[in-house]
């Protein structure tokens, strides 16, 4: 039997008592579901730079519907340091509705690259510690377990879009099977000081 979680992601359903499980082995893993400020900001210049690419998922663990991935990688890209301004459309979908094994997207957006020199158009910005995982809904260990492909597959595709430094990362997948605490996806990345934040936004 399946059970449809949020972002429209369909996964196996486990046997009773994992989750229970999983937040005892899990605890101090995923203690702080927030990401944290790292030292030196406004110690970096820094440019947008425009990217783009054409996501393809191909999992196991979960097939999302089309809406739903869409979604889910608009959110994961704007926690990476995606500039508000971003698209995210299907790619590759053959369904309207439901879990469609084809889902993809398309993504054109800015990002924060280190400036080179006094490039024009520079501003403050910081590095700033994320998990992928954790960042957003308080998600619990089980949960999160169900989209080890997807973090595999954004690790690989999309992660070397972004400036990022001190990445930990570590995906253990499983045909039909969750395995809570075995999929994470951390890092550093670029994002503008606060008030260069606002000053972007309104270019």
């Amino acid at each position: 039997m399946r059970f449809k979680n949020p972002g429209e992601r369909f996964v196996h359903r486990q046997v009773a008592g994992l989750a229970a499980v999983a937040a005892l082995t899990c605890a101090s893993a995923w203690a702080n579901p927030h990401s944290e400020p790292t030292a030196g900001a406004g110690a970096v210049s820094a440019v947008w730079a425009p990217k783009q690419l054409n996501f393809n998922y191909r999992g196991f663990t979960a097939i999302y519907s089309c809406d739903g991935l869409q979604e889910k990688m608009r959110r994961i890209l704007l926690r990476l340091g995606a500039r508000a301004d971003l698209q995210v459309r299907g790619y590759g979908c053959t369904r309207l509705a439901g879990p469609d094994p084809l889902a993809g997207v398309s993504i054109r957006m800015n990002v924060l690259q280190p400036a080179v020199g006094q490039a024009r158009q520079a501003m403050p910005a910081h590095w700033e510690k994320v998990n992928l995982l954790t960042d957003y809904n308080n998600r619990d260990p089980v949960d999160a377990s169900g989209d080890c492909d997807l973090i595999n597959e954004i690790r690989h595709q999309v992660l070397p879009l972004f400036a990022t430094r001190n990445v930990d990362y570590s995906a253990t997948c499983e045909l039909h099977h969750l395995v809570p605490g075995g999929t994470r996806l951390m890092a550093e990345v670029l994002v503008p000081d606060p008030g260069a934040a606002a000053d972007s936004a309104i270019r």
